[in-house]
């Protein structure tokens, strides 16, 4: 549906020029695979590896909290029948206290507007912007009006020749430090 939604409104955008500015203008188009640039490019590939590194911190200490409630949970029904009302209501209180406090991490960390979309976010958007800038600077060298990207899944034929990928990660290899520190 979003591939043909795509294709409609470049036809319905190309229809509403008027035909004197189609002759006189040439269409270029061009595209780009950003899943190839992603994997390949070193900028990227170390976001990802550093992204990773803390949300596998993050994951470990989520494991460890469902640990300790698990082993809560265990000793509340195994001492169930030895404890008193007030001594099983104390314990149910804690793990519900231990229970509240992973929920919060979770969403803390994992929801939407988490620690973890955060500093993808972070981490993604200079590189994003800095992929963005080459793709315009290639598009406006050598004249594509309109440049495309498969990843998205817009692009159902193209031919070889209009794919701008290798172009951009030349281009951006090129803008890499010699030497960089780690």
């Amino acid at each position: 549906m979003k591939k043909v939604s795509c294709a409609v409104l470049v036809c319905f955008v190309l229809s509403l020029l008027p035909l004197s500015t189609l002759r006189a203008e040439e269409i270029k188009l061009g595209y780009i695979d950003t899943v190839k640039i992603f994997a390949q490019f070193k900028e990227t590939v170390d976001a990802e590896a550093v992204y990773k590194k803390e949300v596998d911190a993050w994951k470990k200490k989520a494991s460890d909290m469902e640990a300790e409630l698990a082993k809560m949970r265990e000793e509340i029904q195994s001492q169930s029948l030895m404890l008193s009302e007030e001594k099983q209501a104390e314990k149910k209180l804690q793990f519900d206290q231990k229970l509240k406090e992973y929920n919060q991490f979770m969403s803390d960390v994992f929801g939407d507007n988490g620690q973890a979309a955060k500093r993808n976010k972070e981490l993604t958007q200079p590189i994003v912007e800095k992929i963005n800038a080459v793709i315009a600077k290639i598009a406006e060298a050598e004249g594509y009006t309109i440049v495309f990207d498969a990843a998205q899944g817009n692009i159902v034929y193209a031919k070889k020749a209009l794919d701008l990928t290798d172009r951009v990660m030349q281009e951006l290899e090129k803008e890499m430090p010699k030497n960089p520190t780690p």
